[in-house]
């Protein structure tokens, strides 16, 4: 769950990111829509928080600053087996494409010849 730290009643504008920056101060930036780059940061209230380490400082609904501890570590996950064994059918099966396809190549001119024979 999360603490309320201080209440500032920041009113927020649609199309702007909130947050907290280094100096503890509540700061906003024009986020990035359609290809358009964000803004710079602009400060909407100085506060001069001082963070406490292993907290998540945000904020909240009511435009006021709230903390939640961090989660550290959890659980592990399994570790993903490698899959090397498609990666050489597929590699194997190119090479027999580019194979096929010289071959190909290669014979369609004695074809050609044979017929031009066939028909002198």
């Amino acid at each position: 769950m999360a603490e309320k730290v201080k209440v500032v009643g920041v009113k927020r504008e649609a199309g702007y990111l909130y947050f907290l920056d280094k100096d503890g101060d509540v700061s906003r930036a024009l986020m990035a829509r359609g290809g358009k780059k964000g803004g710079k940061p602009s400060k909407v209230a100085k506060v001069g928080l001082k963070k406490e380490k292993g907290f998540l400082y945000f904020l909240d609904k009511k435009g006021d600053i709230s903390r939640a501890v961090m989660s550290r570590g959890g659980k592990k996950r399994a570790k993903k087996a490698k899959k090397a064994a498609p990666k050489k059918k597929a590699a194997k099966k190119a090479v027999k494409k580019v194979a096929k396809k010289k071959a190909v190549k290669k014979a369609a001119p004695k074809k050609k010849a044979a017929k031009k024979a066939k028909k002198k």
